[in-house]
């Protein structure tokens, strides 16, 4: 057992999670203890799971317990969700909980647990009205949102840098 604060990184199915890594170090280096929960399309090989559960010395959750069966992390004492896509972001705001990722984002607002999002969304998905009624829903709630990441090409035909620590810099005490 350790007394490190338990950081939960929400990992959606965006060609950047193949980086999370990035982020994992970033959090253990702060002296977080990590675990990742993925949805089922993100589990589909948009990051090399075997690596990430090398990296945190725990097992990816991606699908609901048996009840009885222990809990494999203790509750968070804050969340991450990077990258975040358009449709978790919609789906966790209206409380629809159909996947462990989606329904652990929605408890760990009912309990006040600090989340921090990182958006992974196209300026077209990002212009629909549901998806800004979504963040601005979060963000009533207390979440907080980084700058949003599209992925598009910049002049020279590169993509920016997903921001991956820019999420522990959206966390009280950041």
């Amino acid at each position: 057992m350790t007394d490190k604060p338990f950081l939960y990184v929400v990992v959606c199915a965006a060609g950047v999670a193949e980086g999370v890594s990035k982020l994992i170090t970033a959090a253990q280096e702060r002296d977080w203890e990590v675990g990742v929960l993925a949805t089922p399309t993100a589990m589909n090989g948009f990051f090399d799971a075997a690596a990430v559960e090398t990296q945190t010395g725990r097992p990816i959750r991606s699908a609901w317990r048996r009840p009885g069966d222990p809990r494999p992390f203790p509750a968070p004492d804050a969340v991450v969700v990077a990258p975040a896509t358009f449709n978790t972001v919609n789906k966790w705001a209206a409380g629809i909980a159909d996947t462990l990722a989606v329904g652990t984002l929605c408890e760990a607002c009912g309990l006040g647990v600090p989340i921090a999002v990182l958006p992974c969304v196209s300026g077209a998905l990002a212009a629909h009205p549901a998806y800004q009624d979504a963040v601005a829903r979060l963000r009533g709630m207390g979440v907080r949102f980084g700058d949003p990441y599209a992925g598009e090409a910049e002049g020279d035909g590169g993509r920016r840098e997903f921001g991956w620590e820019r999420a522990l810099h959206l966390l009280p005490g950041g």
